[in-house]
This record gives C-alpha cells, sequence and structure tokens, in this order.
C-alpha cells in the first residue's frame, strides 16, 4: 500500500522530538522495533535522513538494550583449552547443589574433579560447599589417593578463594587457576559431568531420593570405566594404565602370579600411547566443535573506555533488567576477556568475556 503525501520536516530538534514521541512513549511506541517504527513514522512525516536516523535512535536505545532478548548468536570465537601434556597435569573441581532432597546421611552438596585429559573424575558426597569441605577433599580424597596435581581450575567461589585454599594450594606447590564468574563454560568439563550425574543417579534412587549420596559412587565408577565421546578412551585405563575388572566379569579359575623385568617399561610406553591417542582425538573433537560454533557468529571490536552493557546474572522474574550498566571497559586482559567499571558506581568492576558485553551505540545529536 502506498504512503501518503505528509509534511516534510526540516532539520533540528523537532526531528528528535519526533523519533522519541513515535518510539519512546507508551501511548505513540511503546519501545517496538525498526520495521514498525518506520511504518509508522513514514505515514506522518519525512525527511532526507529518516530511515538512518531511526536506526540509530533504535540502537542507541538503552532501555532496549537493556530489556530485550538477544536473538542472534553470542559474540566471540571458541577458544578451545589446549589439552595437558599428560595426565593429572590440569584438573578441574566444582560444587554441585545443593540438591533436595537432602540425604539420610545429611549430606546436600557433591564436590567433583576431573582430570581434563584423561576425563577420569572423583567425587564425593558432602554436608557443605565450604573452603574447609573442599580442603579436606582435596587432601583426603584426591591427593593422598592420586597424587598431586600441577593445576587445579575453579570458579570464583568463596569457599575455593578463602585464605585455607591458598595456603594448601602455596603449600603443595599446586597452581590454582580461575573461570570468570561470567564464564562459567571455561569450567565446562566439570558441568557435563554434573549434568550426566543428576540423571543416572535419579535413576539408581530410590522413589524419596534420600539415598543418592550412596548410588554417587556406583554412577562415578560406571562413568570412569565407560568409553568417553571425545578421548575415545575409558577414563579408568588412562589414570590406571589397565582396564577395569567390573563386578560381573568373569575370572579366570587359575591364577599364574609370572614376574616380567620389563612391566614398568610396558606400562609407560602403553600410557603414552593412550595419552597421545586422547589429546589427538580431543583436539580434533575441539576444532570440529569449534567450526559449528564460530559459523555466523563474529569477534566484537572493543577497545578502552568503549562504553558497554553486562549481561546480568541471576535473574529472579520476567522483568528483570537482562543486561546492567552502563559500564566503562578500563583494561584488556585477553582476547574475549575485559575488566570492565560502572560509569557511576566507580567502585564496582567486574571481569567479563565478550559473549556477555553488549557494546552502546552513540546517539546522533540532531539537535543542531
Amino acid at each position: 500500500m502506498p504512503l501518503p503525501s505528509v509534511p516534510f520536516v526540516p532539520a533540528g530538534r523537532i526531528r528528535a522530538d519526533i523519533l522519541k514521541i513515535y518510539r519512546d512513549t507508551p501511548g505513540n511506541g511503546a519501545h517496538f522495533g525498526r520495521d514498525k517504527t518506520t511504518r509508522k513514522i513514514q505515514e506522518r512525516y519525512y525527511w532526507p535522513t529518516m530511515i538512518t536516523d531511526i536506526r540509530n535512535h533504535l540502537n542507541s536505545c538503552l532501555p532496549c538494550a537493556q530489556n530485550n532478548h538477544r536473538r542472534q548468536k553470542l559474540p566471540g570465537a571458541l577458544k578451545p583449552i589446549k589439552p595437558p601434556e599428560g595426565i593429572w597435569k590440569l584438573l578441574s573441581m566444582d560444587f554441585h547443589g545443593p540438591i533436595a532432597p537432602t540425604s539420610k546421611q545429611g549430606n546436600r552438596y557433591i564436590i567433583s574433579l576431573t582430570d581434563i585429559l584423561s576425563k577420569f573424575v572423583v567425587a564425593k558426597a558432602v554436608r557443605d560447599c565450604s573452603a574447609t569441605t573442599a580442603v579436606k577433599f582435596l587432601i583426603n580424597d584426591v591427593i593422598l589417593k592420586y597424587g598431586t596435581p600441577t593445576c587445579i581450575l575453579t570458579d570464583n567461589g568463596t569457599h575455593f578463594t578463602a585464605q585455607i585454599m591458598n595456603n594448601l594450594f602455596q603449600h603443595l606447590g599446586v597452581t590454582h587457576l580461575y573461570s570468570t564468574v561470567y564464564h562459567p563454560q571455561t569450567n565446562g568439563q566439570i558441568e557435563r559431568f554434573n549434568a550426566t550425574m543428576d540423571g543416572k543417579i535419579a535413576a539408581l534412587c530410590n522413589e524419596r531420593r534420600t539415598n543418592w549420596d550412596e548410588v554417587l559412587q556406583y554412577v562415578t565408577f560406571n562413568y570412569n570405566t565407560s568409553i568417553h565421546a571425545t578421548t575415545k578412551q575409558t577414563p579408568f585405563e588412562m589414570m590406571h594404565g589397565r582396564q577395569a575388572t567390573l563386578p560381573f566379569d568373569q575370572q579366570k579359575e587359575i591364577i599364574s602370579l609370572t614376574q616380567d623385568p620389563e612391566h614398568g617399561e610396558k606400562i609407560r610406553i602403553y600410557l603414552e600411547k593412550l595419552v597421545n591417542e586422547a589429546r589427538n582425538n580431543i583436539i580434533k573433537n575441539q576444532q570440529q566443535y569449534k567450526t559449528r560454533y564460530d559459523l555466523n557468529r563474529q569477534n566484537l571490536s572493543l577497545k578502552l573506555n568503549d562504553l558497554v552493557l553486562i549481561k546480568t546474572r541471576n535473574i529472579r522474574n520476567k522483568f528483570d533488567i537482562r543486561y546492567e550498566g552502563p559500564f566503562k571497559i578500563i583494561k584488556q586482559l585477553g582476547i574475549k576477556t575485559f575488566i570492565v567499571q560502572h560509569v557511576k558506581k566507580l567502585t564496582l568492576t567486574k571481569q567479563v568475556t565478550m559473549d556477555v558485553i553488549v557494546p552502546l551505540v552513540e546517539r546522533c545529536n540532531l539537535i543542531q
């Protein structure tokens, strides 16, 4: 349907007023999108740069940037973590919970630790998620059974940043790495195990789900003794150099206890072969996933002093602001990681990654 003849709007304040009235006011625009706003104004007024001005007005609208859903892919190409050179070099650790219902033994959380290369998991049901509980788990269930790792990756939770935890790491010479609060995918190994574990535990539990801590070790054992989709190896074999004998496996009636003087060297060569195969499979899997992830996804062009919004964590209801700010970029830590500072609350700073950032567009001045 052709547009009717409409008044010409000269340059100046009136153009800005028309944009505000037919886009931002409840009765005339209600912050609807580009096509609806453009059609509404075109039916009533005309000026040569109307389309460009409308686009800029929409893109620079702070309330819309803070509250609208983002339908496009999150920005930032994937940067996979290079697999470690060996077993027990890099571990990831996290708490899972609180879990309801509380078990009959009073446990409410699961603390778990995964070797990034072998995917071997150590998990334990615990009563709380305190730093003291994490330290006891590390000492008694990890270090005294499997040895001291080189690096441990955790989130920034207080249970992992407490002084008692830092003292343990310093005493043992363990490097403590952190994933950013806004980018838990960095510690995604644990997240994937948790997702797998929940369904399996529920399937084995009693009807009241109060014995979940009793079946946890069975689920962990079967996870460790099953082929992993990424490494194409079983975590148990990569960790111990042998296949696990399952409870139902048939044992030989006659056992020969022979000694092989080259057994240690054979195990070393065999484990080296498993490690190399696992690393190659992980790298291949990462490259395939990166290709799919990066499709139609762009890196943002961000620089110091740019104004941005940051995705709100833990939204409680539908009408909460989805992106908070404005923040100003004050430091770049890596290709995708930045330190931002709130423009009004100067003491509020955050470490964030590119996929939770929304750049703010400067509004053109139509009043000249």
